[in-house]
């Protein structure tokens, strides 16, 4: 087993489970029972000041609790992240395609945050957003708890330019730049979004960069954030991005399937720091490639 220093944080939700065991099994159907009762007696499932827990105290809605995941067999990601830029406050990274920024799934250690964390030594780094697995570009981390709200607020109120280049089909039948509006909520399989009818929650300003025969580069900026919606947006215009497994339809892949990363990058970050007022930029130094490799 692969074990993480990095704990999860989970509110319960409503339930009558008659202790935290039984919740814990219902809530994550996938892990045995026996490997939670081994977390346990191992002190890996605890309150948030660190107390260990016991598998038979009562389910208590609202509680927060925290546990350390287990992977078996994790397996190695090869490729490697950059490091931009790092001051006091903040470190700019360029994540490859493949890497997950945070634990998930089958990932603990191969992840984007655990590496850091190995390189740096400073335990209150801390994403101040994500990026999916498959993109690769630019991940912004607080470096200090002291001013992590501040920055944390700017996402929060629409105070960052981020701006995305993605590889897909040609459209020349429509006119550039183009806005998308739609209404985008989580569908089946749980893992993926769908457009659907109703009031737009999502808005995206699509532009071409470089036409390039069957293949264009766009320029994608997502004015609202919501869960895969450049991908959603570019399959629902007839031009799913290259390298794309879920969109328009999910396409199995394997654990070690590198072969057709998805031709998305997070190429650029700005915003005004609101520490001391400076305008900052970064871009990545990625580039995507037509033929797959980035």
């Amino acid at each position: 087993m692969s074990p993480s220093d990095l704990p999860s944080h989970l509110q319960l939700a409503p339930g009558n489970w008659a202790s935290l065991l039984d919740g814990l099994c219902a809530r994550f159907p996938r892990i045995p029972r026996n490997q939670w009762l081994e977390r346990f007696a191992r002190g890996r499932v605890q309150a948030l000041d660190g107390t260990p827990l016991q598998p038979q105290q009562p389910w208590r809605v609202g509680l927060e609790i925290r546990y350390f995941r287990e992977v078996a067999q994790e397996p190695v990601i090869p490729f490697a992240a950059q490091v931009l830029y790092q001051d006091d406050e903040l470190l700019v990274a360029d994540k490859p395609h493949f890497l997950p920024v945070i634990p998930a799934g089958r990932y603990v250690r191969e992840t984007l945050l655990a590496r850091l964390l190995a390189a740096t030594g400073n335990r209150d780094l801390v994403p101040l957003h994500r990026i999916d697995r498959g993109t690769a570009g630019l991940v912004l981390f607080s470096c200090n708890r002291r001013t992590r709200a501040a920055y944390q607020q700017l996402f929060g109120n629409g105070g960052i330019d981020k701006g995305y280049e993605a590889l897909a089909p040609a459209l020349p039948e429509m006119a550039f730049p183009h806005e998308r509006f739609s209404r985008i909520e989580r569908g089946e399989p749980f893992f993926r979004m769908v457009e659907c009818d109703g009031p737009a929650n999502a808005h995206s300003r699509i532009r071409v960069i470089e036409r390039m025969g069957a293949l264009w580069r766009y320029g994608l900026e997502p004015v609202t954030g919501r869960k895969h919606q450049l991908r959603v947006h570019m399959a629902a215009l007839g031009a799913p991005i290259c390298g794309d497994d879920c969109y328009p339809e999910p396409r199995p892949r394997g654990i070690d399937d590198y072969s057709a990363p998805l031709q998305l990058l997070a190429q650029r970050l700005a915003f005004i720091d609101p520490l001391d007022g400076r305008q900052r930029e970064f871009h990545s130094a990625r580039r995507l490639a037509p033929w797959g490799e980035s």
